[in-house]
This record gives C-alpha cells, structure tokens and sequence, in this order.
C-alpha cells in the first residue's frame, strides 16, 4: 500500500471505532489522523515533484549532450593534425608533407613558413584553397595539400 492508501485506512479504522466526539481523546485522534493525512498528501505532491524534475533534468542532460557534441565536434577524417594531445591547446601538431614526422607547432610560429626539424623541409599549413576548411585550426577537410 502507499502512504496515502494507508492514510485512508487509518482514517476508516477512526471512523470505524465510533468514538464519542466529546471525549478528548477523541479529538487528538481524529486530529492526528487529519495530520497524518495531510503529511501524506504532501509527500505525494512532494514526490509526483521529484519525479516531474527527474524527466526534466534527464531532456536537459541529453539537450546538452547534444550541444556538446556539436560545439566540441572534431574531424577525425583530418590526416594532417594531430589532436592526440588534448592537455595542452596551445599547441597543435602536423605532419610533414616530405618525411611524414609530427611537427608540433604552438601560436608563435607561422604556420604559413614551417620547418620541419626531421628533414628541415619548408611547408605550409594553411590552406589555401577555396574549401570550407578551419584555417584557425590549420587543417583542412578537403584533403589538399594547402
């Protein structure tokens, strides 16, 4: 049974006892009865609440999920970069066009004039082509060699 069904019965079983309203001990019982219900309807409220905000978290939790994975989305189809290395952003790696070593690469070299220290080969890392590649990421989506 749930507590307002119990609740219920507690109350029949008062009624039940046909006890003489004058009687003081009748009054507490019927009083506590009343307060018992009372209780018990507030936890329903309380708990249909409870239930109401746990569906409402869980769409809020899948919604930015959602956003999460759209804002955060990265081109695993890229060949030129490496992104294995989440802990530090301010770098950022490439693979050298001529000996196909990492080249690491932070905001203070000019991704236009790279060297790669392996076979110090000069290569550029920027795109310049006209596809809809991330040019601040320096990689490219379409594959070319720009």
């Amino acid at each position: 049974m749930t507590i307002t069904e119990k609740t219920a019965y507690l109350k029949g079983l008062a009624e039940g006892l046909s006890l003489d309203a004058s009687k003081p001990e009748t009054k507490l019982i019927n009083e506590l009865v009343k307060l018992v219900d009372e209780l018990a309807n507030d936890l329903q409220d309380l708990s249909d609440d409870v239930d109401t905000l746990e569906d409402y978290i869980e769409e809020i939790d899948e919604d930015l999920g959602d956003v999460e994975s759209y804002l955060f989305e990265e081109d695993d189809d890229c060949d030129c970069c490496d992104d294995d290395d989440d802990d530090d952003d301010d770098f950022f790696g490439v693979e050298c066009p001529s000996c196909g070593e990492m080249v690491y690469l932070d905001d203070t070299i000019d991704p236009e004039d790279v060297e790669c220290p392996a076979c110090n080969a000069k290569f550029s890392c920027v795109c310049d082509c006209d596809c809809d590649c991330d040019e601040d990421e320096h990689h490219c989506d379409c594959g070319c060699e720009g």
